[in-house]
């Protein structure tokens, strides 16, 4: 590959990069806002923005995936090395509440342009992981419910999203909604819920 031609691809891959750190920006500021608008944000024509994105669905699907992959490596993070169940689902909890938050939007966003079907398959490898982490609670004795583990990490992911629904509508204040989130998730794997809210206490100092 010839120096223009790797230069020519470099420059491409950072404007794309930049197409998308402003529409993320420009949906989170106007759920409708248009292409035409974030190509002005960018600083770009019309053009430039479709030729990376085919349409405004694509453009919002790729956001969706960064955002998966964001909460994916922030839930692996968040556990990384603690090995009580529940210091790890709530540390989990807690550190994906901080992608989860940039995020709350364009969730809204995507679930009217991207199939639900669509994001809960995106999200698969990090129910997956929560579940591995429920039932080892489970089996220990750290955690309680009539719910096996994979349908209780199902659970746990639809409480993030209506929390984050919440925050959307007013009904809680963002500043409190990580906390909030961990001990709502703690108290529904049946951790009682001043334990909960001590451990999350104890956490967040």
């Amino acid at each position: 590959m010839s120096a223009m031609t790797t230069g020519n691809t470099s420059r491409a891959d950072a404007n794309r990069r930049r197409i998308l750190d402003v529409a993320l920006a420009e949906l989170l500021r106007d759920p409708d806002a248009s292409m035409d608008q974030i190509a002005r944000a960018a600083g770009v024509v019309r053009r430039t923005v479709y030729g990376h994105f085919p349409s405004r669905e694509a453009l919002i699907s790729t956001l969706v995936d960064d955002a998966v992959q964001a909460l994916a490596e922030a839930h692996a993070a968040g556990r990384a090395g603690v090995e009580e169940p529940a210091e790890a689902l709530a540390r989990s909890v807690l550190a994906i509440w901080h992608i989860a938050d940039r995020y709350r939007l364009l969730v809204a966003l995507a679930q009217r342009t991207v199939t639900t079907q669509g994001i809960r398959e995106r999200l698969t490898p990090v129910r997956e992981s929560c579940a591995d982490l429920l039932r080892r609670g489970l089996d220990q004795g750290a955690f309680s419910s009539p719910l096996p583990a994979p349908a209780l990490a199902y659970v746990h992911e639809q409480i993030l999203f209506a929390l984050m629904e919440a925050v959307n509508d007013g009904l809680l204040a963002a500043r409190e909604a990580g906390r909030s989130a961990a001990v709502t998730v703690l108290t529904s794997a049946g951790v009682p819920a001043a334990l909960a809210g001590a451990l999350v206490e104890k956490i967040g100092d």
